[in-house]
């Protein structure tokens, strides 16, 4: 006897998922199979950053594709020399190896710092990063990160990783030695729920790895591309690190992401990295279309804009059902609900047609477009609001 099989049942089982199977986008909205939309406030985790096939990025992909997809990295091409020279001017930061994501630039970043520590600071190895942290699910991004429910995972785990907790200095000096290579961490924790480093702490590590002479890695995946109000996240401390990577809304919804640093620790050897797609011309172009959006006048000002008035919209939310605060930069902001119950509003705001995301049951993770209008961050507000007083 034949068992009928789900429409679902040949993509492997990694996450929790509704039954709703997503057909269309145009900017801050999904539309599913049966014509239904939804507002988006999660935007593939930061990453449609212009909103769903917006012209800007649909142009960029179909013009470069009928001139060259890919020529393979083992030669130049146009669009990735271009996005480099753009990425560099922007960040201040002088080379970029470009990758296909997030997690990989990450594992860029690691590779980079132990060869630096292996040139450069007598074979040091280890990198400092932060409990709670998150850089990726390969195998040393995940070793890296300081989730909890990671800790026994997959174990052996790569060596060479000292978590200490977010914001105690003392604690990164104190991990501070001769092996260490690096200190690596997000500006704002994205998964643990939207925990800022804060500006003066992100100062004081910089001055800290300057004086101890170990690198600073920024990993700014979901707060670079103009997500917090600015470039990049580290703008806002006043501070530049020694490498960053990026990924996300680089690409605004295609497989981009990369890898910068300084020339002084851009050491790799001939063989170290590469990666049969990383860089081609596709990825690239839109990569430039995304770049130049956010650069344009006005729009880092538009976020800002937008960024405090979801702000507002989250506060009178948490007022009227007695959350807590809110946290975050711009549009990467977070609603700290008090209680467990996350999961709950994210199924009845999907029932209703609003897409937010719980990272922690506690706490609502909101990252809409770049371009999304005061018309829609109303609207989900109001949605918002109704949901949770259905559930009151």
């Amino acid at each position: 006897m034949t068992v009928p099989q789900s429409p679902f049942s040949a993509l492997m089982d990694i996450t929790p998922r509704p039954p709703v199977v997503f057909a269309d986008g145009q900017g801050s909205w999904l539309y599913d199979t049966t014509g239904r939309r939804y507002l988006d406030l999660v935007q593939g985790w930061a990453v449609t950053c212009l909103g769903h096939s917006p012209a800007t990025i649909v142009k960029a992909l179909t013009e470069q594709a009928g001139r060259l997809i890919n020529c393979s990295p083992a030669y130049y091409n146009e669009p990735a020399l271009r996005l480099a020279a753009g990425l560099t001017r922007a960040s201040g930061l002088d080379q970029v190896f470009f990758a296909n994501s997030g997690a990989e630039a990450n594992e860029g970043a690691i590779k980079l710092a132990r060869r630096w520590g292996e040139t450069y600071r007598g074979g040091a190895y280890e990198i400092v990063t932060m409990e709670n942290g998150f850089h990726g699910r390969t195998l040393a991004t995940m070793s890296a990160s300081g989730k909890p429910a990671w800790k026994t995972l997959f174990e052996p785990k790569v060596p060479g990783f000292v978590k200490v907790p977010l914001g105690d200095l003392d604690a990164v000096e104190a991990a501070i030695t001769d092996r260490t290579a690096a200190v690596m961490l997000e500006p704002i924790q994205g998964e643990a729920g939207v925990i800022p480093a804060g500006d003066d702490y992100l100062r004081a590590l910089r001055d800290l790895t300057e004086r101890r002479g170990v690198l600073l890695i920024l990993d700014e995946i979901q707060t670079g591309m103009g997500r917090t109000g600015r470039m990049f996240g580290f703008e806002h401390a006043g501070i530049r690190p020694d490498v960053m990577t990026l990924g996300k809304g680089l690409g605004g919804g295609v497989p981009l992401a990369a890898l910068l640093a300084r020339r002084e620790v851009s050491c790799f050897q001939h063989g170290d990295q590469g990666g049969t797609f990383n860089g081609n011309p596709l990825m690239c172009a839109v990569g430039l279309a995304v770049l130049a959006e956010i650069a344009g006048a006005g729009f880092l000002e538009r976020v800002e804009a937008a960024g405090a008035r979801l702000r507002q919209g989250l506060e009178t939310v948490a007022m009227r059902h007695g959350f807590g605060g809110v946290r975050g930069q711009g549009l990467l902001l977070a609603l700290d609900l008090g209680r467990p119950a996350g999961p709950a509003i994210v199924e009845a705001a999907l029932a209703d047609g609003l897409l937010i995301n719980a990272p922690r049951p506690d706490t609502l993770r909101l990252m809409p477009a770049l371009t999304v209008s005061d018309d829609e961050i109303d609207e989900a507000m109001a949605m918002l609001d109704a949901v949770c007083a259905k559930l009151d």
